[in-house]
């Protein structure tokens, strides 16, 4: 009957399904990632410096050479491709029996390089050499600073911030729970020791310990994830401290204890599911925190190590541009932030007044 009252609860909240929605779309882009990016190499990390910073839309022809190891490329679902073709971007070309005239895209109009026949495997006609070695691409949202399809790396970027946020909630909530259930059933010492534990970690500034845990850890994807986790768990200790605190004093645990169940099982059977709805509330905000820490973090270069393309991986290669008319290289990877953080922020919202038993 409960789960009924706030299922209608939550589809009643517009905003809350849509942010569902929202979240569910974006886990749904992260684990396919490779396969819906347009850039499927690993870390979409394609580099052609000639056609770096142009706008969306830009379109160009890219001369694709074989090489030796291009037959064996290797695909992974979930790593991506990794490519041993040589690609270059060119402005025109002249077609010759012998081999190929190229002019690279941004050299000048007399300037030409020429392709033996020999590297290329069948040079039969113009229209074969077409059809087998040029492709047009197109960069719906253009090309970064080193010349990657911007839209390949928010797609695969989004990686990070997701990965980083159901880490870091999973080592806070483990941590949290057990500590403050801990502390709030067992009371003495043990509560005494835990709540100085958390005070101290509560005196800290965020950033600056996930700073210091991630230089003592060393850079790098999981380190951040950790440095994260571990940062998170003292607000989730509190509250589960404190209504353990009030659980244990009612009169359906005092039942319990008088029938001889032990201790481990009245909490895990009968106090902590009653803290699953402020749980899911604060591991939603939880959620939103860890995307910002990180984005913090990998603004300051301490977060993911290139070449793995992270949203604020991308803001610090590029906030310069916000003054040099390509504003769009820093915006975009931030408005992708602020969606995801205020998806969460929301949803969090949300439901705490739909799982609020006064409402």
């Amino acid at each position: 009957m409960r789960g009924t009252i706030v299922y209608k609860k939550f589809l009643k909240d517009l905003w809350a399904v849509f942010s569902t929605i929202y979240i569910l779309l974006l886990i749904v882009v992260a684990t396919f990632a490779y396969q819906i990016a347009p850039d499927s190499t690993s870390n979409a990390n394609q580099m052609h410096l000639s056609i770096h910073s142009n706008p969306p839309g830009f379109k160009v022809d890219m001369l694709i050479l074989p090489t030796e190891n291009s037959l064996s490329n290797q695909k992974s679902f979930f790593l991506g491709e990794v490519n041993n073709r040589a690609e270059i971007p060119i402005q025109d070309y002249k077609f010759q029996t012998d081999g190929i005239e190229i002019q690279p895209y941004g050299s000048p109009s007399d300037y030409y390089e020429f392709v033996e026949a020999s590297k290329l495997q069948t040079l039969h006609s113009e229209s074969s050499f077409r059809k087998q070695y040029l492709v047009e691409k197109k960069f719906l949202l253009g090309t970064d600073k080193y010349g990657r399809d911007l839209l390949s790396r928010l797609i695969i970027g989004s990686r990070i911030s997701l990965s980083i946020g159901f880490i870091a909630v999973f080592i806070s909530l483990l941590i949290g729970v057990i500590l403050g259930a801990l502390a709030g059933f067992f009371g003495g010492y043990l509560d005494k020791g835990i709540v100085w534990l958390i005070n101290v970690f509560w005196s800290i500034p965020t950033l600056l310990m996930v700073i210091a845990i991630t230089l003592a850890l060393g850079r790098g994807f999981w380190q951040v994830f950790i440095a994260v986790g571990l940062t998170m768990w003292v607000e989730v200790a509190r509250v589960v401290r404190g209504q353990v605190l009030t659980l244990k004093e009612k009169t359906f645990v005092k039942a319990a204890q008088t029938l001889g169940y032990g201790k481990t099982r009245i909490i895990w059977h009968h106090i902590l599911p009653l803290l699953i709805p402020p749980l899911i509330v604060i591991s939603a905000a939880n959620f939103a925190s860890a995307i910002l820490i990180e984005s913090g973090l990998s603004f300051l270069g301490i977060g993911a190590q290139p070449p793995v393309p992270s949203w604020g991986g991308m803001v610090k290669d590029h906030f310069r541009y916000l003054l040099l008319g390509k504003p769009y290289l820093t915006l975009l990877p931030g408005l992708a932030i602020m969606s995801l953080v205020l998806a969460f922020m929301t949803l969090g919202n949300s439901l705490r007044d739909i799982l609020d038993v006064k409402h």
